[in-house]
């Protein structure tokens, strides 16, 4: 009776002791792969000191990257353990580094769509970086993570001289907030003229204006050339955003063409008896009604 006691002692004790010499080489190699993950810290390791900042971003897609605050911080784990320690290590912060090296940075994950033609657009020819209108921790907007409540106060913080134009009669309804500096420009995108999210003015233009379009049978080539001839897009003091008041505005290129150029020097102006009756009412468009193109066959002067 004792044999087989003995020999069923023996098959317990070496059971427990396979399972861990087979286990041991799983642990190893389990570890060198954690290690070369980067995960070797925990993010309640940065909330202990940085409550605030962690606290900001944990409902941001941020919060779920694999390394979290060393997917954009260099040095955590060693931070975290002189901290721990009580010696002194480099602080992983970003605010001294350059726009350049912060758009290299930012640019490691949000490198499509637009963002992939940052480089060489004017906001990167004037040092701006991402963290100049974004924030990760403390931003304050609903979409984009921006640092104000809208993206036109984003803009305005620079861009002053255009949000006095804003402020004049005749203005986009940007400041009533039914458009916004994106519904024009895209600030990520470098390959168009001041940013316009379109091949070119006129387009931009047209997605609203639709009824300017054409084709037509008489064109005017200023009109097709550009709207910014006639237009300033972000504010005027006179009617339909305006550059200028009619019938001065006519006459910066219809000057001595068909109609006399007199209405410059005043002497049709101040005198009842003698004024032009190109100075009432809608001035030039009192005759040229289709000022931005025509298709009646007998309207080449853009008439009725």
């Amino acid at each position: 009776m004792k044999g087989p006691r003995i020999a069923l002692l023996a098959v317990l004790v070496a059971l427990p002791l396979a399972t861990f010499w087979a286990a041991a080489p799983q642990a190893a190699a389990s570890a060198p792969a954690q290690a070369s993950a980067g995960v070797d810290f925990d993010v309640n390791d940065c909330k202990s000191c940085h409550d605030k900042a962690v606290a900001g971003m944990k409902t941001t897609p941020h919060a779920g990257l694999e390394r979290s605050c060393a997917s954009c911080h260099d040095g955590v784990t060693a931070h975290v353990k002189a901290q721990t320690e009580g010696t002194e290590a480099p602080t992983p912060t970003l605010k001294k580094l350059s726009a350049q090296e912060l758009g290299s940075k930012c640019l490691t994950c949000h490198d499509k769509g637009r963002q992939a033609n940052w480089a060489g657009g004017a906001h990167d020819r004037k040092d701006v970086s991402c963290t100049s209108c974004h924030s990760v921790h403390e931003f304050k907007s609903v979409k984009a993570q921006l640092k104000t409540t809208r993206d036109v106060e984003t803009c305005y913080s620079c861009h002053q001289q255009i949000r006095a134009k804003g402020m004049r009669a005749s203005h986009h309804p940007v400041r009533e907030g039914l458009m916004s500096c994106a519904s024009c420009h895209d600030p990520h995108d470098g390959t168009r003229t001041k940013m316009v999210s379109a091949d070119y003015v006129n387009e931009k233009c047209l997605t609203c204006h639709t009824e300017k379009r054409g084709p037509f049978l008489w064109e005017h080539a200023p009109v097709r050339e550009s709207c910014l001839n006639c237009h300033d897009a972000h504010g005027s003091n006179h009617e339909k955003l305006l550059v200028a008041k009619q019938p001065y505005l006519c006459q910066r290129c219809h000057l001595n063409t068909r109609h006399p150029g007199t209405l410059y020097d005043g002497r049709n102006v101040t005198l009842a008896a003698s004024a032009s009756n190109r100075l009432i009412e809608h001035s030039c468009r009192n005759c040229h009604q289709n000022i931005h193109g025509g298709n009646a066959p007998s309207g080449p002067y853009l008439g009725r």
